[in-house]
Parts: structure tokens; sequence; C-alpha cells
């Protein structure tokens, strides 16, 4: 029988979705389930991005330029230049999702066998990428202690090597909702430039930022202009994780040059979904005000809840929609199964997502897990409720 690479072989399993299989079964079973593990909004898509797809009189779906449609970059450019990233259409790439902008990013930067260093935890599917473009990811750990704070500078110096390509932030954080403070890009940038490497930055939660906080992006540093890669998607921002449309930004005309490379094999992002996205640039603003005051709520109501169970520590998110918490167990792999396979209470449930999985470093977060605070609050409350019961009955 042929055999799989050691490549595919060593891909992981992303923590989020391994746990579906466990689910559907418990669904089989009539039990309901509160889903805490995915960060997918319950907030409407804005209806003039749905209209623009719906009343658009196409005859031919065909290509568009590798780089996406001229007029959506453009108008991209102009709502990034509200938010005090000066860029233009040129400097940027459409893609397919976030995720493909990282994929770019990895590949246009960095060769087989090269690093990057990346706070942990972090999103899951980095290892993933990295993975795929066989690059190692080098950790360094941010503490649940302070609230996942940008570790010391120090930590950082340590590990950079000849090897080392760039330091890859996620700004506010996926998975813990931390959202960076201008002293400490300030900081990042300061060392990307003394160790001449690229900043990359993944600011798919720019707008989800509270109590009064300002997100401040690599972009909007004049004197990083050829060292910082900015990584977006509409996914969040827009409620519309389908669409399956990011971008990656650079005023490095290299790393323009090189990723549209990448871009042109495969030959162009999705024509109907750019029509969303730049249909979605015409949100008024009183929808994410409206946003922004529904999950602060939701937040607020989580973390309170969370802080109440015996044994639980939890960091307070200022940012994304996520939070990281320490429960009263050794490992929350088999918690989460056990959630799904054997516990129910009046017939419901929850699903959460295991942090080990967002960490790069063996045997860490084993008894941490991440939790979406994307349902209604009337949902959370009773998620809450089921939680802080499962604790009470649940045997390691």
């Amino acid at each position: 029988m042929p055999k799989i690479s050691v490549k595919g072989n060593s891909m992981p399993e992303s923590p989020i979705r391994k746990l579906v299989p466990f689910a559907e079964a418990a669904i089989r079973k009539g039990r309901k389930i509160y889903q805490l593990n995915i960060g997918q909004p319950d907030i409407k898509t804005p209806s003039v991005a749905l209209d623009a797809v719906r009343n658009h009189n196409i005859e031919v779906l065909s290509y568009s330029h590798s780089a996406g449609f001229e007029g959506y970059r453009n108008k991209l450019a102009n709502y990034y230049k509200n938010h005090d990233i000066p860029v233009n259409g040129e400097q940027i790439i459409i893609t397919t999702g976030g995720s493909e902008a990282l994929l770019f990013a990895m590949g246009s930067i960095a060769d087989i066998g090269d690093e990057i260093i990346i706070p942990e935890p972090f999103y899951a599917n980095y290892n993933g990428f990295a993975t795929a473009s066989g690059i190692n990811i080098v950790p360094v750990e941010s503490k649940i202690e302070t609230n996942f704070a940008l570790p010391p500078i120090a930590d950082f110096e340590k590990l950079i090597t000849a090897k080392t390509k760039a330091i890859l932030i996620c700004n506010p954080g996926n998975p813990t909702g931390y959202l960076y403070t201008k002293e400490e890009i300030d900081q990042l940038a300061e060392m990307a430039i003394k160790h001449d490497i690229f900043l990359v930055a993944d600011e798919v939660y720019r707008e989800f930022a509270y109590d009064g906080a300002k997100h401040h992006s690599v972009m909007s540093i004049d004197k990083l202009k050829d060292h910082a890669i900015m990584i977006d998607s509409v996914s969040k921002r827009y409620s519309m994780c389908g669409a399956r449309i990011g971008c990656l930004v650079s005023k490095n005309k290299e790393v323009i040059h090189t990723a549209m490379k990448f871009a042109q094999a495969r030959l162009s992002p999705p024509t109907f979904e750019q029509i969303a996205s730049e249909a979605a640039l015409e949100t008024p603003q009183s929808y994410f005000d409206d946003v922004i005051k529904e999950y602060t709520s939701r937040r607020n109501l989580l973390i309170a809840g969370l802080k109440s169970i015996d044994g639980v520590k939890v960091a307070t998110p200022k940012g994304a929609f996520y939070c990281i918490a320490e429960l009263p167990i050794k490992n929350a792999d088999n918690f989460a199964k056990w959630l799904l396979e054997e516990y129910q209470l009046d017939n419901e449930t929850i699903m959460v997502a295991p942090a080990a999985g967002f960490y790069s470093t063996p045997n860490t977060g084993l008894n941490q897990v991440r939790i979406a605070y994307v349902l209604k609050k009337e949902n959370l409350e009773r998620a809450i409720e089921i939680l802080k019961n499962a604790l009470t009955v649940y045997k390691d």
C-alpha cells in the first residue's frame, strides 16, 4: 500500500474541529449542545453584502485578477486609511480567507527549516500552516497570570537565530482575547528592525476592542514599512466566515511581488464572495457599535460566571471574542470528550476547545480550554451552569 507523506502525518488535527464526531454522536442521542468551541459569530451578516450577491446579474462567472478585483482593493485601502493604516490598492492581495494569506506570507518569507517566533497560546492553525510550509514554530510563552500580555522582549531575543525570519502575532489574540498596547507593538517593531526580520500581524479581529481600548496596527508604523505584513479577513468583522475572503497587506514591494506568484498559482479568489466583501465595506458604523456593545455584555457575563466557579482561573479579554479558562482538571481533551459522550444536565451539554492545541510546546495548557462567547446571553448563562455542574461530578 502506498505511504502517506511525513508532512501529511505531521499535520496537526484541529483542537476546535476534532471533537465534531463526538458532538454529532451526542446530537443523535437527542442532546442539545451549547457550542463554545468555535468562533462562528451569531450576529447577522450585513444585508448590504448579501443583497449585492442576490441582485448581481452575472452571465459568466469568470476569473478575477489574481490579486482580486482592483475596485475592491482600492475601496479596502480607503477603509484602512480610516483606521490610520495608510496603504494603497497595489499593496493588497485578496486571498481565499486569512488562512491563504498566512500561507502566502510564510511561503514568501521563509524557506524549509526556517523559524518563526510566535507568542503562545496562538491560533491553532498556525501549527498547521507552518507544517504545510516546512517552517518551524519557536514558541515564547505568555501566561494567564499576566492576562497573556506580550512576553518580555528579552524572551524573544534569546530565541532569535540565523534561521529566524519573522515574529508572528495575533492582535487582538485568538485564543486569548489579549489586545496589544501601543508600547508593546512599538517594542516588537524595534526588535524586528534591529534583527532585520519580518513582523507579521494577524489583525482579523481589529474591530473587536473593548473598554475604550484602541487597536494599534503594525501597518501604522512608518519605519516598519519594509518589515510589516498584515493578515486580514472579512470573516469575523462582518460575520461572513463562509465567504472565505481575506487579504495580505504589505508596503514591502518584494513581499507583494513574491506573494503574487503564489496568488497566480491558485489563479484567483472567488468572485461572488469578493462582490459581497466589497459591498460589506458600506456597512454603517452603527452596525459595529451594536456588535461591540453586545460582545462586551457577553464577555462580562461569561467572565463573571467563570470566576464564580470554584477552581477556575480566567484571563479577561480586551478584544476578539475568546477567553482561555484554566479548569480544576488534569486533561481538557478527556474532559471535552466526556462532556459530549457521557455527561448531560437535563439532556443538555457544552462543547469546548481544549487549549493544548493552541500551544506548540508539548504538555502545555493541558488543563485549559478556549471558550468563544458567540452565543446569546441566555445561552451563555446556561452554558456556565452546565460547566459548573459538570466540574462537580467529573473524575479525572
